[in-house]
Order: structure tokens, then C-alpha cells, then sequence
């Protein structure tokens, strides 16, 4: 009874914290959202969601290389072993190389990018000076998504929340500061989030710097091989944050062929929202991700069933909240981020919310479970699971579905494609006997 009630407060302080770390991060992003819909109205939010797979794939790139070598980390740390030091430098270096080629590429070519991304002239106007800004700081970004797994996986996961809570605060202070009585505009909004995780890693210090941490950072050559066993484990991760752009990618360009900048411009609503509840679910996945590892390292195999039910019935419980409060209040919601109040763009993005959101009873389970099959080194159905969900089932359901139905089509893309992985991540979690 006693170890029943210790995995329950250790299940609860990580999940909790985690969960409120990341929903911190996606509110920052939202924040953006609405100042920039305030500010420059519907040409703004088409040009942010026209680059948030760019977000996306840098936060998805520093999730996979943080998440994945925290893992291998702690169940080398749990069994022990002297190899489970480099795994910290190994992914603070990687994450700066990959960082600075994304930095190098946004300078240069930023009206390129937004072009490529869908974009028309006036769109690229608006969207290139914020996608050269936030590009530029792409190697903080990655090094914010490393400190905040490590000091995570060392057993401070306050410190990390702090870190995630209070660099998206900032965010969206300077966000108003910047964009209003500066009159920065969109280059405001860009550069309060560019340097929000400098916060989020000046915080992570607390802990790497203390005596507490096991962690210490080291000179030594970027080693490949390592890097490969990291992003093997840290896939589900990478698929997590880059899931979302990559759907959003699809669905703007199916969404311009159908409705236009203003059917855009409704889905940047819908996408921004979603964002956060995405967060939630990572929150329970990461939370999970620290207690799962060290029970598994020890060989505690109920202790790592009893996190996964608990895991999944809290997943179960967000989604039904998230479908509540959209259904209830959809209307209100998004009218927050219609300015001229356009009712098309309404009408789009009311329904849009509603069948979208559906997603998340499958979704959540989906998400936790490519965790737990990372956590439990089970690298192939961490794969497999993440890339169907990610990739493969979305583009799929939204090409198929948006010819069949239009737009209606193209918000049913994500909750049928959610529910057709599940039946395949169901299958491996019974091969676990989960």
C-alpha cells in the first residue's frame, strides 16, 4: 500500500509539473497569436501560422535530442553505469551545431521561407522580418528544450517547470511592451519570443550549476553514434512537436486551395488553440517519461504499469475537459482572435474547433504511449507509432478527406487519423502486456 501511494504522489508532482511547464510554453505562442491579432489582424495571423512548422520543427528537433539523451541518461544512471556522463555535452553540442544552421538559414533566406510556406507577397511582407528574428535564436531554443530534460530527468522537475513558466511570462510581457508602446509590430512579437528561452536556460543553471546536479558540462568531441541512440529513443518527442507542423503545413496548403487567406487565417485559430492542448498531453508523456525510465532501469515492472494506467486515465480526463469547454464555448473563443469581426472567418474556425478537438480522446493515448515505448528503450514501436500519427495517417486523411468533404473534411483529417494509430498502438502496448 505504501509503494501504491509513493508512485501516486511521484506519478502527481512529475505529471503536474510537467503539465503546467508545458502548457507554459504554448501559451506563449498563443499570446502571439492574440497580440498579433490585436495588432496587425488577419494578414498576421495567416503569416505566424504560416511559419509555425518552422517552430515546430526547431522545438521538435531539441525535444528529440534533450528528451531522447535524458532518457538514455537516466537508465544508465539508474543501472549505474560511468557511461551515462557524456550523454549532457554530447546533446548541448549537437543541439548548437543543428541550432546554428537553422540560425545561418533564416538570416539569408527568410522571404524565401515564407514564400515556400504558402505565402503571398503581402503575406511575406508581414511574416519575414518575425521568421528572420526568431530563426536567428534557433540554438537557444534547442538548448532550452536539452537543460529543461536534464534538469527534469535529475530529479528537479520544479526547477524545470520554473524555467518553462517564467520564460513564457516574460514572453508575454514583452510581447505587449515590445508590439505596443515600442510599435515593433510583428518584429516585437518575434523578438520577445526569440529571447524567452535564454530565461527558460539562465533558470535550468540553477540546478546545473548547484551541488545537487549530477550533470556537468564537458569539451569533448560531438560523437554521431551517441546522437543517433539519443533521437532513437527520442522520437517520440521529435513526432510530438513535429506533428502538429507538419499538419499544419498540409492543411494550409489544402486550406488556401479551398477557402483562402481567410480560411487561413481560421485555421491559425484553430492550430494556436490546439497547440495548447497538444501541451497537456506532452506534460503527462514527459511527466511520465522520468518515473517510467527509473522503473524500468531497476526492473520495477508494476511500478511501471501502474504509471502507464495512471497515465492514460488522466489522458482520458483532459480530453473530455478539452472537448467540453470547445464545444460550450467555441463561439467566444474565437472571437478573441477576430478583430474585424469577420464572419466567415468565424464560421470557419467555430466549426473547425469543435470536430479538430475531438482528436485528443485518441490523441492523448496515442502521445503517452510512444513515451512509454521510449522510456522502455522500445525504440521500433516508439518509431512506428510516432511516424503514423506524425506523418503518414494525417497527410492521408486530410487529402482524402478535404476532397471528399471541403473544409469540414479537413478538421475530421486529425481526429481519424489519431483513432486509425491507435488501433496499431494499442497492438504493441498489448505486446507489452500493458
Amino acid at each position: 500500500m505504501n509503494e501504491q501511494i509513493n508512485i501516486r504522489a511521484k506519478f502527481a508532482k512529475y505529471v503536474s509539473l510537467n503539465v503546467c511547464g508545458m502548457v507554459g510554453i504554448s501559451l506563449y505562442i498563443l499570446a502571439d497569436t492574440f497580440f498579433i491579432a490585436q495588432a496587425v489582424g488577419a494578414d498576421g495571423i495567416t503569416a505566424l501560422n504560416l511559419v509555425l512548422p518552422l517552430y515546430s520543427l526547431i522545438f521538435a528537433i531539441g525535444q528529440m535530442i534533450g528528451v531522447g539523451s535524458a532518457i538514455r541518461f537516466s537508465v544508465e544512471n539508474a543501472q549505474g553505469r560511468e557511461s551515462r556522463y557524456p550523454w549532457f555535452s554530447n546533446a548541448i553540442l549537437w543541439a548548437g551545431i543543428l541550432g546554428l544552421m537553422f540560425s545561418v538559414t533564416g538570416v539569408a533566406f527568410a522571404e524565401q521561407i515564407v514564400a515556400l510556406l504558402g505565402a503571398d507577397a503581402s503575406i511575406v511582407a508581414v511574416g519575414a522580418p518575425y521568421t528572420r528574428i526568431f530563426m536567428s535564436f534557433s540554438p537557444f531554443f534547442m538548448w532550452n528544450h536539452v537543460c529543461n530534460a536534464f534538469v527534469r530527468n535529475d530529479g528537479r522537475p520544479m526547477v524545470a517547470m520554473a524555467a518553462t513558466l517564467i520564460s513564457s511570462l516574460f514572453n508575454i510581457v514583452f510581447d505587449y511592451i515590445l508590439m505596443y508602446p515600442f510599435g515593433l509590430g510583428m518584429a516585437g512579437a518575434a523578438l520577445a519570443t526569440a529571447c524567452s528561452p535564454v530565461v527558460g536556460i539562465l533558470i535550468c543553471l540553477i540546478h546545473l550549476l548547484s551541488k545537487r546536479s549530477s550533470l556537468r558540462f564537458s569539451w569533448i568531441a560531438p560523437n554521431f553514434r551517441r546522437l543517433i541512440r539519443a533521437c532513437q529513443v527520442g522520437v517520440s518527442a521529435f513526432v510530438g512537436e513535429i506533428s502538429s507542423g507538419v499538419t499544419t503545413a498540409v492543411f494550409n496548403f489544402l486550406i488556401l486551395g479551398l477557402a483562402g487567406n481567410t480560411g487561413v487565417a481560421a485555421y491559425g485559430v484553430v492550430a494556436n488553440l490546439s497547440i495548447v492542448a497538444v501541451a497537456m498531453f506532452n506534460g503527462i508523456a514527459q511527466g511520465t517519461q522520468p518515473l517510467i525510465s527509473d522503473f524500468y532501469g531497476r526492473g520495477e515492472r508494476t511500478a511501471v504499469r501502474r504509471v502507464i494506467r495512471m497515465g492514460m486515465g488522466l489522458s482520458l480526463v483532459f480530453a473530455l475537459l478539452i472537448v467540453i469547454v470547445t464545444w460550450g464555448c467555441s463561439a467566444p473563443i474565437v472571437s478573441v482572435f477576430n478583430k474585424s469581426a469577420d464572419p466567415v472567418l468565424a464560421s470557419y474556425a467555430t466549426e473547425g474547433l469543435r470536430l479538430y478537438m475531438l482528436g485528443f480522446f485518441f490523441a492523448g493515448w496515442n502521445m503517452i504511449a510512444s513515451s512509454v515505448f521510449s522510456s522502455m528503450e522500445q525504440a521500433r514501436a516508439a518509431f512506428l507509432t510516432s511516424v503514423l500519427r506524425g506523418f503518414v495517417m494525417i497527410v492521408l486523411c486530410a487529402l482524402v478527406l478535404a476532397a471528399l468533404f471541403d473544409m469540414t473534411g479537413v478538421w475530421l483529417a486529425f481526429p481519424v487519423a489519431e483513432a486509425l494509430t491507435l488501433i496499431v498502438t494499442l497492438w504493441y502496448m498489448r505486446k507489452l502486456s500493458f
